[in-house]
C-alpha cells in the first residue's frame, strides 16, 4: 500500500543489516551504535533501555521492572523472561485494610515493589548478550553524567507530574531543579544516577541489590512507613518462563504468561478472529467491535489475573476458542453491551518498549517500566533511583487472585510481543501505555493483517480505549467528530483521552528479501533506524 506522500505522516524505515525501534531518538541511536560495534540484539536492547532510563526518566528507570521475549537466530523457539519485582515479604493487604485503605496510594511505600529491572538486564546480558554489561551501559552513563536535551514528549510528561514531584523533596531536587518542570530543549543532568549505572556496570546486579543503593532505598522507604528490608532486595530474582500464544491469521502471536496481561491481548485477538477486515479500519462498526472485545477481555483480566506462583491461572480456558466464541456472541453492533457478563471460571481449571533485530536475525522484544509516569514519585537521592509504583497493580480485596501479599508479584500491564510463522521470527513488537497495552497489541496486528496496512500506517491511526470502570471510551483528538457521535449513539460515551494513548514500536523481518522494516510511534520522541 503506497502512502500519501503529501500527508503529514512518516514512512516506515527499511534496511538490511540491523534495526532498532524505540520511543526516543537517543535510545535508537545507542542501539544502532552497539549493533555496529559488534553487539547483538540483546546488547542493543539493554543499552537502549539504559539510555531511556536517563532521557525518559518518567517512563522508565532502574527502579522499575522488565520483561523480554527473545527469538535466538530468528527461530520460532521464543524465550520469555519475567523481570517483575515482588511485594516485600512483610506486605499485607489485611494490615492496609485495617488502616482504612481500600486501594494502595500511589505516592506511598506500599506502592513500591522490589525493582526487577537490573537483575533482568544482568541475566539477559549473561545468557543472550555478546558485550559486557559495563560496555553497553556506557552511553547511558555519559548522558546522565554530561547531560541530555529534553525532547517534546518527555517535556509534556514532565509538566504533567509537577505536583507528584513536589510530594517528595528528593524527587523535586532532581527533576524540578529550578523549582519547575524542565521544558523541551533544556538540558538536564543526573550525576547520581550516572554513578549508580557505572557501579552496576563494574560490579553487576549486586551493586544495586546488596550494596549501598539497596541500603539507601530501604532506609528511605522505612522512614515513609514501608516494610521493605535488605533481605527483600538481596533475594530479588527474575525468571525464564514459558510464553503463551495464539494463532491469528496464520501467525503465532507470543506473549509472556501471567502475571502479565499479555494473555489478554491474545484473548482480544481470538475474539477478533471471528470477524473479517472488510471496509474501513476506522469505521464505526470496526471500532465498536474492537471496543467491546477489549471490554469483555479486560473484565476477565480483572477477575482472574494474578501471580501464578500463588494462584493457579486458568491459561488453557483463557485461550480457548470456546471462551472467545462465548464472548464474541455478546457483541451487538446496534448497541453497547450494557452489563458485561459475569466471569465464571470452569472448576476444572508510562513504560518504554524496544524492538531490536540484528544482522544474525536475533530478535528481541523488550519492555521496561515504572508503571505510572515517574512511578511512585519517590526518589533515593544518593543513588538517583526513582522507585516504581507497581504495587498499585495489586488490589486489597480479600481472597482475590491479585490481592497484595508478601512475596507476591502484582498483575502487570507491561507486555512485549513476538510474531512467528513457519519456524521463523517475523516481528518483535510492543505497544506502551499501561492498561492500554493488551488492546494496543491486538489492534496493531489487526490493522496489519485484516487491512493490509504497513507498520507505520497502522501505528499512526487514531486510538480508542474503553474505561474499565464506567461507560466512557477515551478517544484521541484525531478521531473524527462524526465517528464519536456514532459511537455515542450506540451507547458509548466518548471522552477526550487527555494524553496520547500508548506508543508502539515494531520491526518486520522479510526473510525472502533479506530486509527489515520498522515503525515507531509519532506519539513519542523516537524512531526506527537501522544500518
Amino acid at each position: 500500500m503506497t502512502r500519501n506522500f503529501e500527508a503529514p505522516v512518516r514512512s516506515f524505515s527499511a534496511t538490511t543489516n540491523g534495526m532498532a525501534a524505540t520511543s526516543h531518538m537517543l535510545s535508537t541511536l545507542a542501539a544502532v551504535n552497539i549493533l555496529q560495534d559488534g553487539g547483538n540484539a540483546m546488547d542493543a536492547a539493554i543499552g537502549a533501555c539504559a539510555v531511556q532510563c536517563v532521557v525518559e526518566p518518567g517512563s522508565t528507570g532502574i527502579g522499575g521492572d522488565c520483561f523480554a521475549l527473545i527469538a535466538p537466530q530468528g527461530s520460532d523457539k521464543v524465550v520469555a523472561f519475567n523481570g517483575s519485582g515482588r511485594a516485600p515479604a512483610g506486605a499485607s493487604a489485611a494490615k492496609l485494610r485495617a488502616e482504612g485503605l481500600t486501594a494502595i496510594p500511589r505516592q506511598s511505600p506500599h506502592a513500591v515493589t522490589i525493582s526487577g529491572a537490573v537483575d533482568a538486564w544482568a541475566q539477559l546480558n549473561r545468557d543472550h548478550g555478546r558485550k559486557s554489561l559495563g560496555d553497553i551501559l556506557q552511553p547511558a552513563i555519559r548522558l546522565a553524567r554530561d547531560g541530555y536535551a529534553i525532547t517534546p514528549r518527555v517535556a509534556f510528561d514532565w509538566a504533567s507530574q509537577e505536583s507528584l514531584m513536589r510530594g517528595d523533596a528528593d524527587t523535586a531536587a532532581v527533576f524540578l531543579p529550578d523549582g519547575r518542570p524542565l521544558r523541551a530543549g533544556e538540558k538536564h543532568r543526573q550525576p547520581a544516577l550516572a554513578a549508580t549505572l557505572a557501579r552496576i556496570g563494574e560490579e553487576g546486579p549486586d551493586a544495586f541489590y546488596k550494596g549501598a543503593v539497596a541500603q539507601e532505598i530501604v532506609e528511605k522507604l522505612q522512614r515513609l512507613g514501608g516494610c521493605h528490608t535488605l533481605a527483600d532486595y538481596a533475594s530479588a530474582k527474575g525468571e525464564y518462563v514459558t510464553p503463551v500464544k495464539t494463532n491469528f491469521r496464520g501467525y503465532d502471536v507470543h506473549e509472556c504468561p501471567p502475571n502479565g496481561q499479555g494473555i489478554i491481548a491474545l484473548m482480544i485477538l481470538n475474539i477478533l478472529s471471528g470477524y473479517h477486515g472488510e471496509g474501513d479500519p476506522m469505521s464505526a462498526d470496526r471500532l465498536h467491535i474492537e471496543i467491546e472485545a477489549a471490554r469483555l477481555a479486560y473484565a476477565v483480566r480483572d477477575a482472574v489475573l494474578g501471580d501464578p506462583a500463588t494462584t493457579k491461572m486458568p491459561v488453557e480456558w483463557l485461550l480457548s476458542r470456546e471462551l472467545a466464541d462465548e464472548l464474541r456472541a455478546q457483541i451487538d453492533l446496534k448497541a453497547r453491551i450494557a452489563t458485561l457478563p459475569p466471569v465464571v471460571v470452569p472448576q476444572h481449571r508510562d513504560t518504554v518498549y524496544i524492538s531490536v533485530v540484528d544482522k544474525d536475525r536475533n530478535a528481541v522484544s523488550f519492555i521496561n517500566s515504572l508503571f505510572n509516569i515517574w512511578g511512585s514519585g519517590i526518589t533515593a537521592p544518593k543513588s538517583g533511583v526513582v522507585l516504581q509504583n507497581r504495587g498499585q497493580g495489586f488490589n486489597l480485596i480479600e481472597g482475590h487472585a491479585n490481592e497484595l501479599a508478601g512475596g507476591r508479584r502484582p498483575m502487570h500491564t507491561i507486555i512485549p510481543g513476538m510474531l512467528t510463522k513457519g519456524g521463523r521470527a517475523i516481528m518483535p513488537f510492543g505497544v506502551m501505555g499501561g492498561a492500554y497495552q493488551a488492546t494496543g497489541h491486538a489492534h496493531l496486528l489487526s490493522k496489519v493483517f485484516d487491512y493490509g496496512m504497513d507498520l507505520q500506517g497502522a501505528i499512526d491511526l487514531p486510538r480508542v480505549f474503553p474505561s474499565l470502570v464506567d461507560d466512557t471510551v477515551e478517544v484521541e483528538n484525531t478521531l473524527s467528530p462524526e465517528l464519536c457521535a456514532e459511537l455515542d449513539r450506540r451507547g458509548f460515551r466518548t471522552v477526550p483521552a487527555g494524553r496520547p494513548l500508548g506508543g508502539a514500536q515494531a520491526i518486520w523481518i522479510d526473510w525472502e528479501n533479506g530486509t527489515l522494516t520498522g515503525g515507531s510511534d509519532p506519539r513519542k520522541d523516537g524512531c526506527a533506524m537501522g544500518y
